[in-house]
């Protein structure tokens, strides 16, 4: 917003030329979606304390986890509101917001907040345990990831293709299934940053980490001069997104000032299925999808962990691990669980590390 309103006034103030540079105003996008959190954090968990909406620790399916995690009883959640909040006004002040992409991404990430919403609203103030069924909530994935599937399948400058890290001029056309694999990567990522929320600032912690991994790669994709030097594809306007990740950044940092151990609020729902939907959908707007599954490793082996937990028991009638997700495998090893919070962390901040390395290895 403040780009066509500030921008072309240059001219005449000097100053205003600072809004022509990405990297300005996606700092500012960070800085300003930070302070939102930081500033409106404690105004939120008050209402939500007023409110009576708390995390309801006892489930059932596990009494080992549920002893583990007593003392979350009744912790406010639904706190996705106040990232999701910051993430859009942040968005909507630096970013050029009649750029496709941005328009795309915020799309998909009202969306799934807004299913996420409504999932939390159920369990939080129906009181239905369960929120909206798992049927539910994957049709609204599928429908929002056959939305996007054919709007990119569609359109003459997005590229069906797709690129493998590590290797140049090496990719396989996807042709009439690329719409399915919209549907699997919106779906997939969504769902895997949803079951990586379980302990305090775990899935949030991850998550700040891509988005500074994908505001790298939003900003190199979108630059001719970049992507040129690091041979990757050049998709013009996309750097767009790196204002709409580094606002990720900043109301994640801000959120996890309330959400590290011991966690103060939780995201909820809202907060999980948009960031990891949002995550997914800058994924394929710059063409690297791959990529996803290094600096997202962790949300992977997550989802990955549910999956053999599942199919194990099924077939076999065993189980692979103690139990799933992975973050709570490791607590029922007795590891604390600010230990298990730091050294995911540290996996993650190396992932996206070697995401970043991979610029070069081509």
């Amino acid at each position: 917003m403040l780009y066509h309103l500030l921008y072309p006034l240059h001219h005449l103030i000097s100053v205003f030329n600072l809004f022509r540079y990405i990297t300005f105003r996606s700092a500012m996008a960070a800085l300003t979606a930070f302070l939102i959190s930081l500033i409106f954090g404690p105004i939120l968990i008050k209402k939500l304390k007023e409110l009576k909406i708390g995390e309801k620790i006892t489930k059932g399916d596990s009494p080992g986890l549920d002893g583990l995690h007593e003392n979350k009883k009744n912790t406010p959640t639904m706190g996705g509101i106040l990232i999701l909040s910051a993430i859009l006004f942040s968005t909507l002040l630096w970013a050029d917001i009649f750029n496709k992409y941005i328009i795309i991404v915020l799309f998909a990430t009202v969306w799934l907040g807004v299913t996420g919403f409504i999932d939390d609203y159920l369990k939080q103030i129906k009181k239905r345990s369960k929120g909206l069924t798992a049927t539910a909530k994957l049709t609204s994935q599928i429908l929002l990831g056959l939305i996007l599937g054919i709007v990119l399948f569609l359109d003459p400058q997005h590229s069906i293709k797709l690129d493998f890290p590590f290797l140049k001029d090496v990719s396989l056309n996807l042709d009439g299934i690329y719409i399915l694999f919209v549907i699997l990567v919106i779906t997939g990522s969504s769902n895997a940053v949803n079951l990586t929320d379980g302990l305090d600032g775990l899935a949030i912690g991850i998550v700040v980490m891509v988005a500074l991994a994908f505001s790298v790669l939003s900003y190199v994709s979108g630059n001719i001069k970049f992507s040129d030097y690091l041979l990757i594809p050049y998709i013009r306007g996309s750097g767009e997104l790196t204002v709409f990740c580094a606002s990720i950044l900043g109301a994640g940092l801000g959120f996890l000032w309330f959400n590290c151990y011991p966690a103060s609020i939780f995201m909820g729902d809202v907060g999980s299925l948009a960031l990891g939907g949002a995550i997914g959908i800058v994924a394929l707007l710059i063409k690297k999808e791959l990529l996803l599954m290094i600096v997202g490793g962790i949300f992977v082996l997550e989802a990955l962990s549910v999956i053999l937990q599942i199919a194990s028991f099924r077939f076999t009638k065993k189980r692979i691990f103690r139990i799933a997700p992975l973050h709570h495998h490791f607590e029922f090893l007795n590891w604390p669980e600010n230990k298990v919070i730091v050294r995911f962390w540290i996996i993650a901040s190396l992932l996206a590390l070697l995401t970043l390395v991979t610029l070069k290895i081509r």
